[in-house]
């Protein structure tokens, strides 16, 4: 209520956000919700409901983020006049959600009052460009302001180093204690934009960014062969999901060569309130309903469909008569494979290849790893965690980085950036596809040989979500409580636990729980760092379809009991 009261009673404080504020008076719980303590800063950094508060995403709490990075930066000499060696300057991006263009110039006129020049993109952009104009402007960090694939009422502040990987715990943490020394109206610097930009202290990039970015993902493409031979009839439905790949994606298609993309028109509109989706989320089947009804109307191949701020890839292929949506990892094995055949053949493998993925993805490319002599490297989930290994055994070590993936849709070869890239991931489906038509197959018959060569691999991916202002505190007391009850059995004989809180050799803590089963069987749990919700995965194989599937199952239902308690 302190708190509260401190808002309404601020000079800094708009008169629109003031009468919303006047408009709860009374309501305790939605007081509590807003004002109980300041949106949690991690390796994620933000992201929150838009609205007033210190728990919400505003240009009050945008500022504050940006004040306490900002003096992170200054400590590291990344300011102008600075004597750092990883860079100076920092790059801002932003996606399409509504007042991403706000908070990102906001942020740009906090860290032109601190003395720390910027280069924001004119307009919104896909989040791996983020990553690359973060090294290519030699800046030391990045800001990108995007919530991802969360619902309209979100929006987010990333954070990035001088490597153009999100933050790592150790700088976040430095600028979560900032935050916390300084008083969100009374200690944070800003100026107004428009001033900063006349006193070169911020820096507008476009187009020619937009040039070195695409000519660095088309040089992951491995061969033209097969486009040569059938990328004019290869037919392909495209959908941005109103967000910022309406733009690079069917652009790189185009220089590649595809004749044939046909794009969802309704959603090729920048539209934060993602008008025509039930899920701005392309993991989820719903999401597709519209690319797929195109699809149909166009006899086309496939589709593909990016997230909001384009680093998420998903895709639709045809099965005969109809189409299905792949999970991610059916993706990242798809393309794992292409890309080690097609390296080999090609002559570009590199010596020492390895391939990275997060230990909550799928045991079948670890096994397509194995039969091709390819090293697997594991982390934890984040794709910093595979920027991370990039730098340490790509540009530091003697290793070869030649590809990486999460389950949940985000995919990269090469090292141009260090976060996942959907405007890449597209263009490699495109390839692989070409590469299958030419041989009178479709990715679903690839994936399908794939099963038989290797085995069956089903996974599943669940959250239990939490309501309310204490959703945060009834994660917690579930994740506590199947911490200290270590189950024996969990759909099958629990082999071995991996507890990466209280720490697994080699990663760093990480309030993650892994069960290794009985059969090659594994089950994942961890609180997302972004919802109220844990998520859990379930990674099941067999010898058939019918058996992967039978395990999954007893194991779904075996880990929905657990949670429940």
């Amino acid at each position: 209520m302190e708190e509260y009261r401190y808002w309404l009673e601020s000079d800094v404080v708009d008169e629109n956000t003031k009468a919303e504020l006047r408009s709860m008076e009374g309501d305790e719980k939605e007081i509590e919700g807003r004002f109980k303590a300041m949106l949690t800063f991690g390796t994620a950094g933000l992201r929150g409901i838009m609205g007033p508060g210190i728990g919400c995403m505003n240009v009050y709490t945008v500022r504050y983020a940006t004040q306490g990075f900002a003096n992170l930066i200054i400590k590291e000499g990344g300011h102008i006049g600075g004597n750092s060696k990883e860079g100076n300057g920092v790059a801002i991006a932003h996606d399409c959600r509504n007042n991403a263009r706000l908070f990102a110039e906001e942020a740009a006129a906090v860290l032109a009052a601190n003395g720390i020049k910027s280069y924001i993109f004119d307009a919104l952009r896909p989040t791996p460009e983020l990553s690359f104009a973060v090294r290519e402007t030699g800046s030391i960090a990045g800001i990108n302001i995007t919530a991802s694939h969360n619902p309209k009422e979100y929006n987010g502040y990333k954070a990035y180093w001088a490597d153009g990987a999100q933050l790592g715990p150790e700088h976040a943490d430095v600028v979560s204690a900032e935050i916390a020394k300084v008083d969100i109206f009374k200690d944070v610097k800003t100026m107004k934009f428009e001033d900063a930009l006349a006193q070169g202290l911020v820096e507008i990039i476009g187009a020619e960014m937009d040039e070195k970015y695409l000519s660095r993902v088309m040089e992951q493409s491995i061969t033209h062969d097969y486009i040569n031979q059938v990328g004019k009839d290869l037919r392909i439905v495209y959908t941005p999901f109103h967000g910022a790949g309406y733009k690079l994606v069917p652009e790189i298609l185009k220089r590649q060569g595809y004749g044939a993309i046909i794009t969802v028109d309704e959603q090729m509109v920048v539209d934060g309130n993602f008008t025509t989706l039930k899920s701005p989320n392309p993991e989820n089947t719903e999401g597709f309903e519209l690319a797929v009804e195109y699809a149909r109307k166009n006899d086309a191949d496939f589709v593909i469909g990016t997230d909001p701020d384009s680093d998420r890839c998903g895709a639709v292929v045809r099965t005969g008569s109809d189409y299905k949506v792949l999970t991610g990892n059916q993706i990242a094995c798809l393309m794992l494979d292409y890309i080690i055949r097609m390296r080999e053949k090609t002559g570009t493998m590199p010596d020492k290849p390895f391939a990275c993925k997060s230990i909550v993805s799928t045991v079948m490319a670890n096994k397509i790893c194995e039969a091709n002599k390819v090293k697997m490297v594991e982390v934890l989930t984040g794709f910093k965690f595979i920027g991370e290994k990039i730098k340490e055994m790509d540009e530091e070590g003697d290793e070869h980085f030649i590809f990486g993936f999460e389950e949940s849709i985000g995919f990269l070869a090469g090292t141009y950036c260090r976060d996942k890239d959907a405007v890449f991931a597209a263009m490699m489906l495109a390839e692989i596809a070409c590469y299958y038509k030419a041989h009178n197959m479709s990715m679903y018959d690839a994936l399908m040989g794939m099963y038989e060569r290797y085995g069956y691999f089903i996974e599943n991916t669940e959250s239990k979500v939490f309501e309310g202002f204490d959703s945060a505190e009834k994660r917690e007391a579930v994740m506590s409580r199947i911490r200290k009850d270590a189950p024996a059995e969990i759909g099958l004989k629990v082999e071995n636990v991996k507890d990466y809180l209280a720490g697994v050799p080699g990663f760093t803590k990480s309030n993650v729980l892994f069960y290794e089963l009985s059969d090659g069987c594994a089950v994942a749990v961890r609180p997302s760092g972004t919802e109220p919700k844990i998520k859990t995965y379930v990674m099941a194989q067999g010898a058939s379809e019918a058996e992967a599937e039978a395990r999954r199952k007893a194991i779904r239902t075996a880990v929905d009991a657990l949670l429940e308690g």
